[in-house]
């Protein structure tokens, strides 16, 4: 039993060794955005959620952002080429956390069944969010191994099994659209990024253009909703149905004008007015306490840090390591334009939360972690399997 104990207390002490060195090595600048983004959220969080009377959601994500601290100087510390080699088991990772949902599965008030319940944790875990970091590293480590010929059939079909693999478990278990189309746009973007010839995308954009009329009628009534205010004006007028929680957003974003009403001054979010105003729409109550100046302020912070992902992959010489920056700074991307688009009425409603400024323990840990990967880029710029054994050829 000693013997077990030591070498367990060996093996943590040197996980802690390595994460220190990571952290030295890793790319400080990148966590210093992501810790004043997230400083700033809990404090829109904290006046969003004043009118409850309970601060259980700030310490809630304080602590979820030193967590994520920690994984991300931790995954900061994993080699990416080691992770890549085990492809096969990050697609069987996947799978069990989503299949989790069958017997855990929880929708939380939300209406989908994303949220894994397990009795050994006091929270809820999203397994989609777990799911997002290690898609992009099965994606790049697929797309490396057939960079020569990225674009022949074979490899893309290769690719595109991956992706309707992960998003079709996501949309069986949980039906939440909203997450499954972020797996969708890294898949874009890193394809893209990627070299993926372009005709590719054409043929893509001209199969989803025949599949909508004979999909849309299958579609729930709710989801044609979503998508038919977005075009057609005279859709509920009178903001009671379909563009309800658009006309609400839309009172409290233009709210506050130039420079807002004032930090926990603003009149609709002390009130708790606003829908999900700590999560889905905490962009329209920034906009009201805050006023655009606020708004502004937090999309400089985002673009700051997707730049500094975009930098790092364009930074390293590796195909693999590029691909995992970009597909990181992809889901990003995606999740801004989502939540801010939702917020102002030119984007459906789906249910992405603005990332590190929304309340989420699970989105806030998964969001560290994905970056982690970006680090450790920065750290290991170029391919280190090479010291390891000759890698043979694919």
């Amino acid at each position: 039993m000693k013997k077990y104990a030591s070498k367990a207390a060996a093996f943590v002490l040197a996980l802690i060794r390595r994460t220190v060195e990571a952290f030295k090595k890793g790319d400080k600048l990148l966590l210093l955005l992501c810790i004043v983004t997230t400083a700033f959220g809990c404090l829109i969080i904290s006046s969003a959620t004043r009118y409850t009377g309970s601060f259980q959601f700030v310490i809630i994500q304080i602590l979820a952002a030193a967590g994520g601290v920690f994984l991300y100087a931790l995954v900061s510390s994993v080699d990416a080429d080691f992770i890549s080699e085990h492809r096969t088991g990050l697609v069987a990772i996947c799978c069990f956390t989503l299949l989790l949902l069958i017997p855990f599965g929880t929708d939380i008030g939300s209406g989908n069944k994303s949220w894994l319940d397990l009795p050994i944790l006091p929270f809820y875990v999203q397994p989609a969010e777990i799911c997002k970091i290690f898609y992009i590293l099965i994606t790049a480590s697929v797309m490396n191994a057939q960079k020569n010929r990225i674009s022949h059939p074979k490899s893309v079909i290769r690719i595109v099994a991956y992706m309707v693999l992960i998003v079709g478990l996501n949309m069986v278990l949980s039906g939440d659209a909203g997450v499954s189309l972020i797996f969708v746009f890294i898949f874009i973007g890193m394809t893209w990024a990627g070299g993926v010839n372009i005709l590719w995308f054409a043929v893509a954009a001209g199969a989803i253009a025949l599949m909508i009329p004979v999909l849309w009628p299958y579609l729930p009534e709710y989801q044609r909703g979503r998508f038919e205010v977005l075009f057609n004006p005279n859709l509920d007028p009178l903001g009671i149905d379909e563009r309800y929680h658009t006309v609400r957003s839309l009172r409290s974003l233009t709210g506050g004008g130039m420079t807002g009403q004032g930090l926990f001054q603003g009149h609709r979010t002390q009130n708790g007015a606003l829908n999900a105003q700590h999560t889905d729409y905490i962009f329209s109550a920034i906009g009201e306490e805050l006023g655009y100046v606020g708004c502004i302020f937090v999309l400089v912070l985002m673009a700051l840090i997707i730049g500094r992902c975009i930098y790092v992959g364009c930074r390293s010489s590796d195909y693999m390591r590029r691909m995992i920056c970009f597909g990181a700074a992809s889901a990003l991307i995606f999740q801004v334009m989502i939540n801010v688009g939702m917020c102002i009425g030119v984007m459906p409603v789906i249910g992405l939360t603005l990332p590190f400024i929304s309340y989420g323990g699970s989105s806030i840990l998964s969001l560290y972690a994905m970056l982690g990967l970006v680090s450790g880029v920065y750290a290991r710029p170029k391919a280190t399997s090479h010291e390891r054994y000759i890698r043979p050829p694919l």
